[in-house]
C-alpha cells in the first residue's frame, strides 16, 4: 500500500466513525495528489496532447474536471493564463523561460551556471495566508511561480534592484556565453542569478511591502 493510499484509508476510516481529521492530514493528502499528478500524470499527458495542439494559433486554456467513477469533462477557456481562472493552481511553473545567450556552449543546461557549483540549492517553500503551498525541487521554479501569483506588476513597484536591474522590469541585461542573468516570463524579465538566500530575502521583503504574510522556508519535497 502506499502512502497516499494509506492517507486515503486513514480518511474514509475517519469518515466511518466520524472523526475530523485534523488540517495538517489533510494537507498531505492534497500534496501527495499534486505531486503525482505532476511528476506521472502530466509528462504523459504533454506527451500526448502538446502535438495534437499544435495546429491551434490562439491562447486556450482546458480545464479536465476529473471525479472519481465518473467520465471526465473538458472545458474550454479563452483567458490567456490559467491565473485568470478563479482558484486555479498552476501545476507546471516553468512557463519563464531562461534569457541566455545564442553563443552559449551547447552543454550547459538551463538553471546550471557556467562555473562549478559547491553549494547546491537547499530548495525553497512558499505558503500563502490561502493555505496555497508552491514548493518545487528547484528553487528557481518556486521562487518564480510564487512571483507570478503575487503579480509581477506588483513586485516591479516593490523597488528591489541588482547591479541596476529591477528583480522584476522590461530591461535586458546583456548576455554573456554560458550565464544565465534573467529569466522571461509572462513578458517580465525576472532577475534570477540570485542565491537561494537571495531569493529568501527578496520574498520576506516582497511580503512585507505588499502585507502578504508568506510563511518561507528552505527544503526540497521528498
Amino acid at each position: 500500500m502506499t502512502k497516499l493510499e494509506k492517507l486515503y484509508s486513514i480518511i474514509e476510516n475517519s469518515r466511518d466513525v466520524g472523526v475530523k481529521l485534523p488540517k495538517d492530514v489533510i494537507r498531505q493528502v492534497e500534496e501527495l495528489e499534486e505531486n503525482i499528478i505532476k511528476d506521472e500524470i502530466l509528462p504523459a499527458l504533454s506527451s500526448d496532447i502538446a502535438p495534437r495542439l499544435e495546429p491551434i494559433k490562439r491562447d486556450l486554456v482546458l480545464v479536465v474536471e476529473y471525479h472519481p467513477g465518473e467520465p471526465i469533462s473538458v472545458a474550454l477557456s479563452r483567458k490567456a493564463k490559467i491565473s485568470e481562472i478563479i482558484n486555479a493552481k498552476p501545476l507546471t511553473p516553468r512557463n519563464s523561460t531562461p534569457v541566455k545567450s545564442e553563443a552559449e556552449p551547447p552543454q550547459i543546461e538551463p538553471h546550471e551556471p557556467s562555473k562549478q557549483v559547491t553549494n547546491r540549492t537547499k530548495g525553497l517553500r512558499v505558503t500563502f495566508p490561502d493555505g496555497t503551498v508552491i514548493w518545487h525541487r528547484q528553487a528557481i521554479d518556486t521562487f518564480i511561480e510564487t512571483l507570478r501569483k503575487i503579480g509581477l506588476h506588483r513586485i516591479s513597484q516593490v523597488g528591489i534592484e541588482h547591479m541596476g536591474y529591477n528583480l522584476v522590469g522590461k530591461k535586458k541585461r546583456p548576455l554573456v556565453p554560458g550565464r544565465i542573468w534573467q529569466h522571461e516570463c509572462d513578458g517580465w524579465l525576472i532577475y534570477s542569478n540570485i542565491s537561494n538566500q537571495t531569493k529568501i530575502d527578496h520574498l520576506k521583503q516582497i511580503s512585507k511591502a505588499l502585507h502578504l504574510h508568506l510563511k518561507i522556508e528552505e527544503g526540497k519535497p521528498q
